[in-house]
Protein backbone atom coordinates (compact mmCIF):
# COMPACT_ATOMS: atom_id res chain seq x y z
CA UNK A 1 0.00 0.00 0.00
CA UNK A 2 0.86 3.37 -1.07
CA UNK A 3 -0.38 6.00 1.22
CA UNK A 4 -3.95 3.75 2.07
CA UNK A 5 -3.81 2.75 -1.73
CA UNK A 6 -2.88 0.23 -4.13
CA UNK A 7 -0.63 0.93 -7.10
CA UNK A 8 -3.18 -0.52 -9.45
CA UNK A 9 -5.40 2.35 -7.56
CA UNK A 10 -2.48 5.10 -8.17
CA UNK A 11 -2.34 4.26 -11.60
CA UNK A 12 -6.10 4.34 -12.51
CA UNK A 13 -6.18 7.50 -10.83
CA UNK A 14 -3.19 9.16 -12.56
CA UNK A 15 -3.22 7.50 -15.87
CA UNK A 16 0.67 9.30 -16.16
CA UNK A 17 2.40 7.11 -13.52
CA UNK A 18 2.30 3.84 -15.55
CA UNK A 19 4.41 6.16 -18.43
CA UNK A 20 6.42 7.81 -15.34
CA UNK A 21 7.20 3.99 -13.86
CA UNK A 22 8.72 3.10 -17.19
CA UNK A 23 10.84 6.05 -17.20
CA UNK A 24 9.21 7.65 -20.27
CA UNK A 25 9.88 11.33 -20.83
CA UNK A 26 6.10 12.81 -19.76
CA UNK A 27 4.82 16.60 -19.16
CA UNK A 28 2.11 17.26 -16.58
CA UNK A 29 0.19 20.74 -17.39
CA UNK A 30 -1.98 20.33 -14.54
CA UNK A 31 -0.64 23.33 -12.92
CA UNK A 32 -2.25 26.69 -13.20
CA UNK A 33 -0.88 29.64 -15.60
CA UNK A 34 -3.79 32.35 -14.07
CA UNK A 35 -4.85 34.28 -11.16
CA UNK A 36 -1.33 34.76 -9.67
CA UNK A 37 -2.00 38.18 -7.77
CA UNK A 38 -5.16 36.92 -5.75
CA UNK A 39 -3.33 33.57 -5.40
CA UNK A 40 -0.01 34.85 -4.01
CA UNK A 41 -2.11 37.58 -1.38
CA UNK A 42 -3.71 34.73 0.50
CA UNK A 43 -0.01 33.01 0.73
CA UNK A 44 1.80 33.87 4.18
CA UNK A 45 4.92 34.99 1.74
CA UNK A 46 5.29 38.19 -0.95
CA UNK A 47 6.60 40.98 -2.65
CA UNK A 48 7.74 42.56 0.43
CA UNK A 49 9.88 39.52 1.36
CA UNK A 50 11.66 39.07 -2.19
CA UNK A 51 12.54 43.02 -2.10
CA UNK A 52 13.36 43.11 2.14
CA UNK A 53 15.93 39.83 0.40
CA UNK A 54 17.52 42.37 -2.30
CA UNK A 55 17.82 44.89 -0.05
CA UNK A 56 19.93 42.61 2.05
CA UNK A 57 22.19 41.65 -0.46
CA UNK A 58 22.84 45.22 -1.96
CA UNK A 59 23.81 45.66 2.05
CA UNK A 60 26.71 42.87 1.59
CA UNK A 61 27.71 43.67 -1.62
CA UNK A 62 30.24 46.09 -0.15
CA UNK A 63 31.94 42.88 1.67
CA UNK A 64 30.95 40.48 -1.32
CA UNK A 65 33.59 42.94 -3.66
CA UNK A 66 35.91 42.51 -1.15
CA UNK A 67 36.17 39.42 -0.76
CA UNK A 68 35.51 37.79 -3.85
CA UNK A 69 37.50 40.05 -6.49
CA UNK A 70 35.42 38.64 -9.38
CA UNK A 71 32.60 40.31 -8.00
CA UNK A 72 34.37 43.58 -7.89
CA UNK A 73 33.03 44.52 -11.76
CA UNK A 74 29.78 44.24 -10.80
CA UNK A 75 30.17 46.10 -7.40
CA UNK A 76 29.71 42.91 -5.21
CA UNK A 77 26.19 41.97 -6.53
CA UNK A 78 25.89 38.16 -7.95
CA UNK A 79 24.79 38.09 -10.91
CA UNK A 80 24.36 35.94 -14.18
CA UNK A 81 23.72 37.26 -17.81
CA UNK A 82 20.64 36.91 -20.23
CA UNK A 83 22.00 35.60 -23.45
CA UNK A 84 19.99 34.99 -26.36
CA UNK A 85 20.63 31.34 -27.95
CA UNK A 86 19.09 31.84 -31.54
CA UNK A 87 21.68 28.70 -32.60
CA UNK A 88 20.42 26.62 -30.28
CA UNK A 89 17.37 27.36 -31.47
CA UNK A 90 17.58 26.51 -34.26
CA UNK A 91 19.31 22.98 -33.26
CA UNK A 92 16.24 21.94 -31.03
CA UNK A 93 14.15 23.28 -34.02
CA UNK A 94 15.92 20.62 -36.00
CA UNK A 95 16.45 17.93 -33.76
CA UNK A 96 12.84 17.88 -32.54
CA UNK A 97 11.29 19.10 -35.39
CA UNK A 98 8.85 21.32 -33.35
CA UNK A 99 8.94 25.24 -34.74
CA UNK A 100 9.68 27.68 -32.14
CA UNK A 101 8.39 30.95 -33.47
CA UNK A 102 9.83 33.01 -30.00
CA UNK A 103 13.09 33.86 -29.25
CA UNK A 104 14.90 31.75 -26.97
CA UNK A 105 17.55 33.42 -24.07
CA UNK A 106 19.52 31.69 -21.64
CA UNK A 107 19.91 32.73 -17.83
CA UNK A 108 23.73 31.53 -17.16
CA UNK A 109 23.49 30.81 -13.12
CA UNK A 110 26.11 28.41 -14.55
CA UNK A 111 28.69 32.01 -14.65
CA UNK A 112 27.18 32.85 -10.93
CA UNK A 113 30.82 34.00 -9.17
CA UNK A 114 31.67 32.15 -6.06
CA UNK A 115 30.35 29.08 -6.91
CA UNK A 116 29.62 28.93 -10.15
CA UNK A 117 25.53 27.60 -9.82
CA UNK A 118 22.02 28.80 -9.00
CA UNK A 119 22.76 28.07 -5.21
CA UNK A 120 24.92 30.92 -5.11
CA UNK A 121 21.77 32.64 -5.03
CA UNK A 122 19.76 31.17 -1.77
CA UNK A 123 22.89 29.39 -0.36
CA UNK A 124 25.25 32.58 -0.44
CA UNK A 125 22.07 34.69 1.03
CA UNK A 126 20.74 32.40 3.75
CA UNK A 127 24.64 32.33 5.31
CA UNK A 128 24.63 36.59 4.79
CA UNK A 129 21.80 36.99 6.73
CA UNK A 130 22.59 34.17 9.20
CA UNK A 131 25.76 36.29 9.76
CA UNK A 132 24.15 40.10 9.65
CA UNK A 133 21.66 38.25 12.63
CA UNK A 134 24.20 37.74 14.99
CA UNK A 135 26.58 40.46 14.00
CA UNK A 136 23.05 42.61 14.79
CA UNK A 137 22.95 40.89 18.44
CA UNK A 138 26.30 40.93 19.06
CA UNK A 139 26.25 44.81 18.66
CA UNK A 140 28.93 44.70 16.31
CA UNK A 141 27.11 46.06 13.13
CA UNK A 142 24.51 48.11 12.45
CA UNK A 143 21.55 48.08 9.02
CA UNK A 144 23.07 51.21 7.79
CA UNK A 145 26.50 50.67 8.38
CA UNK A 146 29.45 49.88 6.16
CA UNK A 147 29.19 46.30 5.40
CA UNK A 148 32.79 45.76 4.00
CA UNK A 149 33.42 45.55 7.92
CA UNK A 150 32.65 41.78 8.08
CA UNK A 151 35.76 41.15 5.93
CA UNK A 152 37.90 42.30 9.03
CA UNK A 153 39.25 39.38 11.26
CA UNK A 154 37.23 40.64 14.42
CA UNK A 155 33.94 39.17 12.47
CA UNK A 156 35.82 35.74 11.59
CA UNK A 157 37.35 35.61 15.19
CA UNK A 158 33.54 36.06 16.22
CA UNK A 159 31.62 33.85 14.29
CA UNK A 160 34.31 30.67 14.35
CA UNK A 161 32.52 29.61 17.60
CA UNK A 162 29.35 29.05 15.36
CA UNK A 163 28.69 26.19 13.52
CA UNK A 164 26.44 25.75 10.04
CA UNK A 165 25.34 22.37 8.62
CA UNK A 166 23.52 21.77 5.68
CA UNK A 167 22.49 18.32 2.97
CA UNK A 168 23.38 18.74 -0.05
CA UNK A 169 23.29 16.64 -3.79
CA UNK A 170 26.50 19.08 -4.03
CA UNK A 171 26.06 22.66 -5.65
CA UNK A 172 24.40 24.11 -2.26
CA UNK A 173 26.94 22.46 -0.59
CA UNK A 174 29.48 23.97 -2.24
CA UNK A 175 27.81 27.78 -2.08
CA UNK A 176 27.10 27.11 1.94
CA UNK A 177 30.85 25.79 2.20
CA UNK A 178 32.74 28.46 0.52
CA UNK A 179 30.25 31.41 2.07
CA UNK A 180 30.50 30.22 5.23
CA UNK A 181 34.17 29.00 5.53
CA UNK A 182 35.22 32.78 4.15
CA UNK A 183 33.33 34.15 6.87
CA UNK A 184 35.04 32.26 9.88
CA UNK A 185 31.87 29.73 10.21
CA UNK A 186 32.87 25.94 10.89
CA UNK A 187 30.61 24.64 8.71
CA UNK A 188 29.41 20.72 7.66
CA UNK A 189 27.87 19.53 4.26
CA UNK A 190 26.26 16.20 4.55
CA UNK A 191 26.53 14.48 0.73
CA UNK A 192 25.45 10.86 -0.12
CA UNK A 193 27.93 9.07 -1.46
CA UNK A 194 26.86 8.64 -4.67
CA UNK A 195 27.41 13.20 -5.32
CA UNK A 196 30.14 14.06 -7.56
CA UNK A 197 33.56 13.22 -5.85
CA UNK A 198 35.09 16.63 -7.36
CA UNK A 199 32.48 18.45 -5.57
CA UNK A 200 33.47 16.94 -2.39
CA UNK A 201 37.17 17.57 -2.71
CA UNK A 202 36.66 21.23 -3.23
CA UNK A 203 34.86 21.59 -0.05
CA UNK A 204 37.38 20.29 1.95
CA UNK A 205 40.15 22.50 -0.02
CA UNK A 206 38.33 25.51 1.05
CA UNK A 207 38.30 24.09 5.19
CA UNK A 208 34.95 22.47 5.43
CA UNK A 209 34.17 19.42 7.27
CA UNK A 210 32.61 17.19 4.56
CA UNK A 211 30.27 13.80 5.66
CA UNK A 212 29.38 11.15 3.50
CA UNK A 213 26.16 8.39 3.75
CA UNK A 214 25.90 5.17 2.10
CA UNK A 215 22.17 6.38 2.08
CA UNK A 216 20.54 9.05 -0.36
CA UNK A 217 20.38 12.66 -0.42
CA UNK A 218 17.18 12.49 1.91
CA UNK A 219 18.85 10.76 4.62
CA UNK A 220 22.21 13.10 4.57
CA UNK A 221 19.58 15.90 5.28
CA UNK A 222 17.94 13.96 7.62
CA UNK A 223 21.56 13.48 9.68
CA UNK A 224 22.88 17.13 9.23
CA UNK A 225 19.67 18.16 10.94
CA UNK A 226 19.61 15.91 13.28
CA UNK A 227 23.81 16.71 14.14
CA UNK A 228 22.87 20.53 14.09
CA UNK A 229 19.98 20.27 16.42
CA UNK A 230 22.09 18.73 19.12
CA UNK A 231 24.56 22.04 19.54
CA UNK A 232 22.63 25.55 20.51
CA UNK A 233 25.40 27.19 18.02
CA UNK A 234 24.68 25.20 14.86
CA UNK A 235 22.27 26.62 12.59
CA UNK A 236 21.45 24.15 9.91
CA UNK A 237 20.38 25.44 6.22
CA UNK A 238 17.15 23.31 5.28
CA UNK A 239 17.07 23.04 1.33
CA UNK A 240 13.38 21.56 2.02
CA UNK A 241 11.67 23.64 3.77
CA UNK A 242 14.13 27.20 4.21
CA UNK A 243 12.09 30.74 3.99
CA UNK A 244 15.43 32.13 3.76
CA UNK A 245 16.88 30.36 1.39
CA UNK A 246 13.63 30.85 -0.97
CA UNK A 247 13.94 34.29 -0.91
CA UNK A 248 17.48 34.44 -2.15
CA UNK A 249 16.58 32.62 -4.88
CA UNK A 250 13.46 34.71 -5.66
CA UNK A 251 15.11 37.98 -6.22
CA UNK A 252 16.57 36.33 -9.11
CA UNK A 253 13.30 37.86 -10.99
CA UNK A 254 13.82 41.20 -9.66
CA UNK A 255 17.53 41.40 -11.31
CA UNK A 256 15.54 39.57 -14.76
CA UNK A 257 13.08 42.46 -14.76
CA UNK A 258 15.48 44.48 -14.80
CA UNK A 259 18.08 42.70 -18.04
CA UNK A 260 14.51 42.35 -20.16
CA UNK A 261 14.15 45.85 -19.74
CA UNK A 262 17.77 46.73 -20.57
CA UNK A 263 17.01 44.52 -23.44
CA UNK A 264 14.04 46.19 -24.78
CA UNK A 265 12.10 43.07 -24.39
CA UNK A 266 8.48 43.38 -24.14
CA UNK A 267 6.81 41.10 -21.23
CA UNK A 268 2.79 41.39 -21.31
CA UNK A 269 -0.15 39.24 -22.16
CA UNK A 270 0.60 39.40 -25.72
CA UNK A 271 4.43 38.91 -24.98
CA UNK A 272 4.72 36.29 -22.45
CA UNK A 273 7.49 34.44 -20.95
CA UNK A 274 7.95 30.68 -20.56
CA UNK A 275 10.56 29.63 -17.99
CA UNK A 276 12.15 25.98 -17.51
CA UNK A 277 14.12 25.61 -14.43
CA UNK A 278 16.01 22.36 -13.35
CA UNK A 279 14.02 21.03 -10.27
CA UNK A 280 16.22 18.23 -7.59
CA UNK A 281 14.41 18.81 -4.27
CA UNK A 282 12.43 22.51 -5.31
CA UNK A 283 13.75 25.10 -3.15
CA UNK A 284 15.93 26.70 -6.13
CA UNK A 285 13.53 26.52 -8.61
CA UNK A 286 10.61 27.27 -6.32
CA UNK A 287 11.62 30.52 -5.54
CA UNK A 288 12.69 31.57 -8.45
CA UNK A 289 9.32 30.69 -9.47
CA UNK A 290 7.15 32.37 -6.88
CA UNK A 291 10.02 35.58 -7.48
CA UNK A 292 8.74 35.75 -11.07
CA UNK A 293 5.40 35.16 -10.61
CA UNK A 294 5.19 38.21 -7.67
CA UNK A 295 7.20 40.00 -10.62
CA UNK A 296 5.45 39.12 -13.52
CA UNK A 297 2.07 37.30 -12.36
CA UNK A 298 -0.10 35.61 -15.06
CA UNK A 299 2.67 36.96 -17.87
CA UNK A 300 4.94 34.55 -17.02
CA UNK A 301 4.05 30.10 -16.94
CA UNK A 302 6.73 28.13 -14.89
CA UNK A 303 8.12 24.83 -15.87
CA UNK A 304 9.56 22.36 -13.72
CA UNK A 305 12.06 20.20 -15.29
CA UNK A 306 13.22 16.55 -13.49
CA UNK A 307 15.18 13.70 -14.88
CA UNK A 308 13.56 10.54 -15.63
CA UNK A 309 14.61 8.83 -12.83
CA UNK A 310 13.70 11.60 -10.08
CA UNK A 311 10.18 12.38 -10.98
CA UNK A 312 10.24 13.80 -7.26
CA UNK A 313 8.46 17.40 -7.76
CA UNK A 314 6.30 16.10 -10.26
CA UNK A 315 4.46 13.08 -8.70
CA UNK A 316 4.14 15.25 -5.76
CA UNK A 317 2.42 18.15 -7.16
CA UNK A 318 0.38 15.82 -9.60
CA UNK A 319 -1.48 13.72 -6.83
CA UNK A 320 -0.94 16.57 -4.30
CA UNK A 321 1.09 14.54 -1.64
CA UNK A 322 3.74 16.31 -2.16
CA UNK A 323 6.59 15.35 0.28
CA UNK A 324 4.61 12.12 1.33
CA UNK A 325 5.01 10.65 -1.20
CA UNK A 326 8.58 9.46 -2.78
CA UNK A 327 9.82 8.34 -6.26
CA UNK A 328 11.14 4.91 -4.65
CA UNK A 329 7.10 4.58 -3.42
CA UNK A 330 6.41 3.73 -7.26
CA UNK A 331 9.74 1.44 -8.09
CA UNK A 332 11.54 4.65 -9.48
CA UNK A 333 15.57 4.09 -8.51
CA UNK A 334 16.39 7.98 -8.17
CA UNK A 335 19.67 7.19 -10.07
CA UNK A 336 20.39 9.75 -12.49
CA UNK A 337 23.63 11.97 -14.28
CA UNK A 338 22.10 14.69 -13.39
CA UNK A 339 23.41 14.35 -9.50
CA UNK A 340 21.91 17.94 -8.74
CA UNK A 341 18.46 16.91 -9.34
CA UNK A 342 19.09 13.24 -8.20
CA UNK A 343 16.20 13.76 -5.17
CA UNK A 344 13.73 11.50 -4.38
CA UNK A 345 11.21 13.08 -1.86
CA UNK A 346 10.15 16.83 -2.82
CA UNK A 347 9.98 19.79 -0.54
CA UNK A 348 6.57 19.52 0.72
CA UNK A 349 7.05 23.23 1.72
CA UNK A 350 7.83 24.69 -2.03
CA UNK A 351 5.06 22.21 -3.20
CA UNK A 352 2.24 23.21 -1.53
CA UNK A 353 3.11 26.93 -1.77
CA UNK A 354 3.30 26.66 -5.67
CA UNK A 355 0.71 24.83 -5.90
CA UNK A 356 -1.45 27.44 -7.77
CA UNK A 357 1.40 29.23 -9.30
CA UNK A 358 3.20 26.43 -11.40
CA UNK A 359 2.31 26.00 -15.33
CA UNK A 360 3.88 21.76 -15.73
CA UNK A 361 6.37 19.63 -14.96
CA UNK A 362 8.22 17.75 -17.66
CA UNK A 363 10.59 14.99 -16.99
CA UNK A 364 13.85 14.37 -19.11
CA UNK A 365 15.98 11.10 -20.01
CA UNK A 366 19.88 11.29 -19.19
CA UNK A 367 20.42 10.71 -22.77
CA UNK A 368 18.64 14.13 -23.77
CA UNK A 369 20.88 15.84 -20.98
CA UNK A 370 23.81 14.79 -22.75
CA UNK A 371 22.93 15.51 -26.21
CA UNK A 372 22.00 18.77 -25.46
CA UNK A 373 24.95 18.90 -23.12
CA UNK A 374 26.58 18.74 -26.78
CA UNK A 375 24.43 20.48 -28.81
CA UNK A 376 24.56 23.93 -26.13
CA UNK A 377 28.48 23.87 -26.17
CA UNK A 378 28.84 23.29 -30.10
CA UNK A 379 26.01 26.36 -30.58
CA UNK A 380 26.47 29.05 -28.02
CA UNK A 381 29.27 28.05 -26.33
CA UNK A 382 27.75 27.25 -23.20
CA UNK A 383 29.62 24.53 -20.63
CA UNK A 384 27.20 23.31 -18.49
CA UNK A 385 27.04 19.95 -16.25
CA UNK A 386 23.83 17.39 -17.25
CA UNK A 387 21.70 18.79 -14.58
CA UNK A 388 21.72 22.19 -16.29
CA UNK A 389 20.47 20.92 -19.27
CA UNK A 390 17.21 19.90 -17.84
CA UNK A 391 15.63 23.26 -19.04
CA UNK A 392 16.90 23.19 -22.46
CA UNK A 393 14.26 20.48 -23.20
CA UNK A 394 11.24 22.80 -22.05
CA UNK A 395 10.73 24.67 -25.68
CA UNK A 396 10.93 21.41 -27.56
CA UNK A 397 8.13 20.04 -25.27
CA UNK A 398 5.67 22.49 -23.69
CA UNK A 399 3.23 23.82 -26.72
CA UNK A 400 3.89 27.15 -27.77
CA UNK A 401 0.69 29.47 -27.74
CA UNK A 402 1.86 31.70 -30.03
CA UNK A 403 4.88 33.74 -31.84
CA UNK A 404 5.36 36.42 -29.13
CA UNK A 405 6.03 33.74 -26.42
CA UNK A 406 9.71 34.57 -24.82
CA UNK A 407 11.42 30.96 -23.88
CA UNK A 408 14.03 31.65 -21.35
CA UNK A 409 15.92 28.53 -19.96
CA UNK A 410 17.94 28.28 -16.58
CA UNK A 411 20.87 26.84 -17.00
CA UNK A 412 21.82 26.19 -13.55
CA UNK A 413 25.75 24.91 -13.19
CA UNK A 414 29.00 23.72 -15.00
CA UNK A 415 31.88 26.43 -14.56
CA UNK A 416 33.26 25.24 -11.51
CA UNK A 417 33.28 21.63 -13.20
CA UNK A 418 37.01 20.27 -13.64
CA UNK A 419 37.50 19.99 -17.26
CA UNK A 420 38.63 16.62 -17.72
CA UNK A 421 35.09 15.43 -16.11
CA UNK A 422 33.39 18.12 -18.15
CA UNK A 423 34.77 16.82 -21.49
CA UNK A 424 33.77 13.24 -20.31
CA UNK A 425 30.24 14.55 -20.25
CA UNK A 426 31.06 16.73 -23.61
CA UNK A 427 32.23 13.45 -25.55
CA UNK A 428 29.74 11.36 -24.10
CA UNK A 429 26.96 13.90 -25.33
CA UNK A 430 28.32 14.32 -28.87
CA UNK A 431 28.69 10.68 -29.13
CA UNK A 432 25.12 10.63 -29.27
CA UNK A 433 24.24 13.49 -31.80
Amino acid sequence: MIEGKTLEQWQAEYPLLELIRGYEPVLWTGGKTYGADETIRALPLGKEDVLAAEVRLRRFAPYIARVFPETESGGGIIESPLTGAPDMKQAIEEMFMVPLEGELFVKEDNKLAVSGSIKARGGIYEVLKRAEDLALSAGMISEDGDYSVFAEDRFKEYFSQYSIVCGSTGNLGLSIGIMSAELGFNVTIHMSDDARAWKKEMLRSKGVNVVEHSDDYSKAVEQGRLESEQDPKSYFVDDENSKTLFFGYAVAAVRLKEQLAEQNIKVDGNHPLNVYLPCGVGGGPGGIAFGLKVIFGDDVHCYFAEPAHSPCMLIGMMTGCHDRLSVADFGLDNKTAADGLAVGRPSGFVGRLLEGLIAGVYTVSDNQLFRMLALARITEGFKLEPSALAGFMGPAVVPDDGGNTIHIVWSTGGEMVPEAVWQEYYETGKAML
